[in-house]
């Protein structure tokens, strides 16, 4: 579909609202993403980082464009133009992917080639830095077969009072035999509006280790899709969010299992203070043909203030009847009898909060190979604890 088409199937499509069931809990009352002036900066931006991380591959992204500071040998690590996958997995069916579809001027496409092993992680940096403007951001990931290599994603803002829109398309092609480890962390200014459509297909005897750091933005939804392609196909998504103010944060996951023999593991866990907000819808679809399936789901919730809230909503659809499905959602408040016990051996109020929250992550955290990666996520959950 040419870009003209996009943009007018984009304005064809409604407005999500609280009637539409996966909007149910995500009001966008007063929320206009053509308000936003589209792209429009004279300077790639830098913003603050939460990784400090060796990489084989960097690249910035802002409303400027994209720069290429380095790229492996051997690999393709380059700007985004076309491709035959592009659109193939994340299409324009839904508002938010339409006016990505029409508008998106920068993207990055990753190509490891077959049996190629990238021994440091490629890094793409993606801050937003125009006040009153849109960022429409595009990443193609393709592992061709038996090729191992790991992504990481962050998304900032260039200053933390600014409002703004950011708009994300993420499609990932795991091929026969090949593991991509995937690490996407969202840390955008408290004003900026994020919506991202993730989706990645695993084939035959692949493997995905995908790993969701929330911890930015107003409001938002981010979909995170893996389908399970190819007999042998694995994926393990991890997910940790933190959100307090007024944020509002919002997961729509979908692990669709399609070939036999396929296991799905998928774990988030958030915690919740002052007025902050979080919403988690998941499915796990299990097709006729996809016997021997094994595919766990669960969401725990951990609130830190009386006036937090979270809506957990998992599912199951279940076409097959040789399979072993589970899930599991929990809402809790901080134990007191934990809090007690922590305080009355001298530690301050935030000092036992934060050892209750890093006990509450531990088990996500310990599923994240990369140490960099966990010791970010680890550093930014406790940081939002403030200081007795």
């Amino acid at each position: 579909m040419a870009r003209p088409e996009l943009l007018e199937r984009y304005r064809s499509l409604p407005m999500p609202t609280t009637k539409d069931e996966s909007w149910r809990f995500t009001d966008l009352a007063g929320f206009d993403p053509d308000s936003f002036a589209a792209n429009g900066a004279s300077a790639i931006a830098a913003a603050p980082t939460m990784l400090e991380i060796e990489a084989a591959g960097v690249a910035h992204v802002s409303e400027a464009g994209i720069e290429i500071e380095r790229a492996p040998e051997g690999v393709t690590f380059a700007p985004l133009s076309d491709h035959p996958l592009l659109g193939s997995l994340v299409g324009a069916d839904e508002k938010f992917a339409a006016h990505n579809a029409a508008l998106w001027e920068h993207g990055l496409l990753v190509q490891v080639p077959k049996g190629v092993v990238v021994e440091q992680p490629l890094y793409v940096r993606v801050a937003n830095s125009v006040a009153g403007g849109s960022l429409f951001w595009r990443l193609l990931v393709v592992a061709e077969p038996e090729s191992r290599f790991t992504v990481i994603e962050e998304y900032a803002s260039a200053d933390p009072a600014l409002e703004g829109y950011s708009n994300a398309v993420v499609e990932i092609a795991v091929e026969q035999a090949a593991k991509v480890e995937y690490v996407s962390v969202q840390n955008l200014s408290r004003g900026t509006w994020h919506f991202a459509s993730h989706h990645a297909r695993v084939e035959r005897d692949a493997e995905l280790d995908w790993v969701a750091g929330g911890f930015g933005s107003a409001m938002g939804k981010v979909r995170i899709q893996n389908d399970l392609a190819g007999a042998g196909a694995t994926s393990r998504v991890t997910g940790a969010y933190f959100a307090d103010g007024s944020q509002h944060l919002d997961y729509d996951t979908f692990q669709e299992h399609i070939a036999p023999s396929t296991t799905s593991d998928f774990a988030f866990k958030g915690a919740l203070r002052d007025t902050a907000s979080a919403v988690w819808r998941g499915m796990i679809r299990v097709e006729k043909d996809a016997q021997r399936t094994n595919a766990y789901q669960e969401n725990r919730n951990l609130l830190l203030a009386p006036t937090a809230h979270a809506d957990s909503i998992p599912g199951l659809e279940i076409l097959a009847n040789d399979v072993r499905c589970t899930h599991g959602a929990t809402l809790g408040q901080v134990d007191r009898e934990q809090l007690f016990y922590l305080m009355a051996r001298g530690l301050s109020r935030s000092e036992a909060e934060r050892l209750i929250v890093r006990g509450f992550f531990q088990d996500v955290l310990d599923r994240i190979e990369l140490e960099p990666v966990r010791e970010a996520l680890a550093a930014a959950l406790e940081a939002r604890i403030p200081q007795g």
